[in-house]
């Protein structure tokens, strides 16, 4: 399995940004995409989830509203806007895969991408 995680950068408070994760090397039509992320200095923590099953999506409660996850199976690609940033959404951003339903253990996992917030 691989994941390429891509679409990080600078933007300033209020702007937007879409991150995204092209998943490949693998073949089962069940399984999550999760976003996570880190800010400098903290623990990682889950940000939102989508099912390929049904395409049900999650979020942690500090973007709900913001954030929206969706997906693209025809590019294997699943997306994050990121709406209305503020400062404490700097962060790597990192997209993962677990098998089966979201809210399950991913064990496969993308290189990072940095989001920015500054003014």
């Amino acid at each position: 399995v691989q994941l390429q995680a891509s679409g990080g950068g600078l933007v300033q408070p209020g702007e937007s940004l879409t991150l995204s994760c092209v998943a490949s090397g693998f073949t089962s039509d069940y399984y999550g995409i999760a976003w996570f992320r880190q800010p400098p200095g903290e623990v990682r923590e889950w940000v939102s989830c989508i099912s390929s099953s049904d395409g049900s999506t999650y979020y942690a409660d500090s973007v709900k509203g913001r954030f929206t996850i969706s997906r693209d199976n025809a590019k294997n690609t699943v997306y994050l806007r990121m709406n209305s940033l503020k400062f404490e959404d700097t962060a790597v951003y990192y997209c993962a895969l677990g098998w089966g339903a979201c809210g399950g253990r991913y064990d496969n996992w993308g290189q990072g991408t940095l989001v920015t917030v500054s003014s």
